[in-house]
């Protein structure tokens, strides 16, 4: 199996810990959006990534393609069957995506993806603008919902959820975006266990080593 993409990207990086925590190998073969790579466009027609290959069958979006890992490797389920625990798993995967990814991005793009890939100045305003006002709201919920001491999200077990909300998380760290451990210790302190895991650990630190680098 063939993942596209790079770890830099929070939904490249869920997929890569989704694929590890279930002892899943996966072929990583890098490329940025819209690269013309045959392979990858075959897997993502409009260059998002991640895209991913199974053989002759190609898929797109990091939450189509857990859904596809986990029904062809159910166990361990990282995806609960119960309707509840299954509708909360699926909430914080779009929540992780949508709301958390989303806002990271705006940070990300505009201080490291704009000026260190695309050789252009980034928007420090808007940047500064989701960091100052669209972030302290997620973390505020996210105080409100996170576990206290060794929990996870849903259920008393690692899932999706867990993966899809920590993975932006990282993008934050490599920015020193630090959270404020007065007003959201236990957030912090979830984010950091979670991140700290082997399916995560060891891409965050080739990301850190990768970005330390002097741009070519």
């Amino acid at each position: 199996m063939i993942l596209y993409g790079s770890s830099l990207s929070p939904f490249v990086r869920k997929v890569l810990a989704f694929a590890a925590e279930k002892g899943i190998d996966l072929k990583v073969v890098p490329v940025g959006p819209g690269d013309p790579n045959p392979d990858f466009r075959a897997a993502s027609p409009f260059g998002k990534m991640p895209a991913f290959s199974d053989g002759d069958f190609h898929l797109a979006d990091s939450s189509a393609i857990v859904h596809y890992l986990e029904a062809k490797h159910p166990e361990p389920a990282l995806i609960p069957a119960e309707p509840k625990l299954r509708g909360r798993t699926i909430w914080f995967d779009e929540f992780g995506d949508t709301i958390i990814a989303a806002c990271g991005a705006k940070m990300f793009f505009n201080r490291v993806v704009a000026p260190r890939f695309l050789n252009r100045p980034g928007d420090e305003a808007a940047a500064a603008t989701a960091e100052r006002e669209e972030l302290p709201p997620i973390l505020d919920y996210l105080e409100t919902v996170v576990p206290d001491g060794d929990g996870y999200l849903v259920g008393d077990r690692l899932t999706l959820a867990d993966i899809a909300v920590a993975s932006p998380f990282a993008n934050l760290g490599h920015l020193n975006c630090e959270i404020d451990r007065a007003r959201h210790g236990r957030t912090r302190a979830y984010v950091e266990r979670i991140l700290a895991r082997p399916s995560f650990a060891p891409w965050i630190e080739r990301e850190t080593a990768f970005l330390a680098r002097e741009p070519a």
